[in-house]
C-alpha cells in the first residue's frame, strides 16, 4: 500500500513566478545604531565609533472623529479626519 504523500505530485509555489532580482543596494555610512539613554533618539555611529548624521526626518500626528447626525432612528454616520507633519 502506498502512503498519501507518495500520490501527491510536487508543484511550484504560486508566488514563485512574481520573483524578481533585488533593486541596487546602497550602502550606509553606519555601522551601529543605539539608543541614547539621556534624548531617547537613535545614534548612528560609523566603524570608528564616531556619530554619523542620517539626515532630519518630520514627524505627523493625526485625529479623527465620529459623527452621529441621526441617533434615534437609522443613524447617518461619517467622520472627519486632519493631520499635520513637520
Amino acid at each position: 500500500m502506498t502512503s498519501s504523500a507518495e500520490q501527491l505530485t510536487p508543484a511550484r509555489p504560486w508566488g514563485a513566478g512574481r520573483l524578481a532580482p533585488y533593486p541596487a543596494t546602497v550602502h550606509r555610512p553606519h555601522a551601529t545604531v543605539s539608543i541614547d539613554p539621556l534624548t531617547q533618539i537613535g545614534e548612528f555611529r560609523d566603524r570608528l565609533g564616531q556619530v554619523v548624521e542620517m539626515g532630519k526626518h518630520g514627524t505627523s500626528s493625526g485625529t479623527e472623529t465620529s459623527t452621529t447626525t441621526n441617533s434615534d432612528s437609522a443613524p447617518d454616520q461619517g467622520h472627519d479626519q486632519d493631520s499635520h507633519q513637520d
